[in-house]
């Protein structure tokens, strides 16, 4: 009996250790999965910006604001960097608070030129620095007035 208690218990551990050489046998190191690349979107400051003006309307506000004594830089319809930095300028002088001088179409920028807007008695639908369709409207009745400035 002994020499069957010994042979199972002999048969039981050399089974036990060939399935775990089996099991080992089969397995590998494991490694992390590669990141995965997330696309990226880069945001820009618009080259031009002209809110809605056409290109007549765009040098309109261009010759007012040169008027006024601030340089836009060339006029040619394209309300750009040049032409946002001479608004601010004047916005600021003014008291209208369009913030940096930085010649981007932000939201501080818009709600100066809206201050701006209402002070002469257009609506552009409130001081919340949103170029909605009321301040375009404004801004487009603005760069008429009297037939334009250039």
């Amino acid at each position: 009996m002994a020499s069957n208690a010994l042979t199972k218990a002999l048969l039981g551990t050399l089974t036990a250790a060939a399935l775990g050489i089996g099991t080992l046998a089969g397995a590998t190191t494991a490694t992390a999965a590669p990141a995965q690349q997330v696309p990226t979107r880069t945001v820009t400051v618009q080259a031009v910006n002209n809110l809605g003006l056409t290109t007549a309307e765009a040098r309109s506000v261009q010759c007012y604001v040169r008027d006024a004594g601030f340089s836009p830089g060339t006029i040619d319809g394209q309300l750009g960097t040049n032409s946002w930095k001479a608004w601010q300028r004047f916005l600021n002088n003014r008291g209208f608070n369009a913030g940096t001088v930085d010649g981007v179409v932000g939201p501080n920028t818009i709600r100066g030129l809206q201050r701006f807007l209402t002070y002469i008695g257009y609506d552009t639908g409130g001081i919340d620095g949103i170029a909605g369709p009321k301040t375009k409207a404004a801004w487009k009745a603005f760069s008429r007035l009297g037939g334009g400035w250039c």
